[in-house]
C-alpha cells in the first residue's frame, strides 16, 4: 500500500517538496557555516520524496535548538508555510487527504529539522533505545 501512496505522493507533491529542500540546501551550501544545515536539507529531501512507510523521530539538545533557531529565521518559516498551503490544497479532495496530512507532517519538520531523523515505521525506536 505504501508503494502506491509513494507514487501518488511523488507525482502530486513529493517532487516539488524535495526540490525545495534541495534548493534551500544549495543556498545554505554557499557559506561554510551553512554546510551542517545543507546536509540536513539533502537528507530530508530524500525522505520527502517518498515518505509513506517512514516516520520522523524528534530528539533535541542545545546545539539542535540553536541550529533550529537559525534555520527558522533563514528559511524554515517559508518552507513550513509552503507545506501548509500545499496540504490545504491537497485536502480539498477525499483522495488527497492522506497526501495533505503528509504535508502537515512536513510543515512541522520544516520548522524543526535539527535533531529529527527518519526511520522505517515498523522500526521506530522506543524511548529506552534512545538513551
Amino acid at each position: 500500500m505504501s508503494s502506491i501512496a509513494n507514487i501518488f505522493w511523488f507525482l502530486f507533491a513529493g517532487l516539488w517538496m524535495a526540490l525545495g529542500w534541495i534548493f534551500v540546501g544549495l543556498v545554505w551550501c554557499i557559506t561554510i557555516v551553512g554546510i551542517p544545515i545543507d546536509t540536513e536539507c539533502f537528507k530530508f529531501a530524500s525522505f520527502v520524496a517518498f515518505p509513506f512507510g517512514k516516520t520522523i523521530v524528534y530528539s533535541g539538545g542545545g546545539v539542535s535548538f540553536l541550529m533550529n533557531l537559525l534555520w527558522l529565521i533563514f528559511g524554515g518559516l517559508e518552507m513550513a508555510l509552503g507545506n501548509v498551503l500545499n496540504g490545504l490544497a491537497l485536502c480539498v479532495t477525499i483522495i488527497g487527504i492522506p497526501l495533505g496530512l503528509q504535508c502537515f507532517k512536513f510543515a512541522k519538520l520544516a520548522l524543526m529539522p535539527f535533531g529529527a531523523r527518519w526511520c522505517l515505521q515498523d522500526k521506530t525506536p522506543s524511548h529506552a533505545d534512545a538513551g
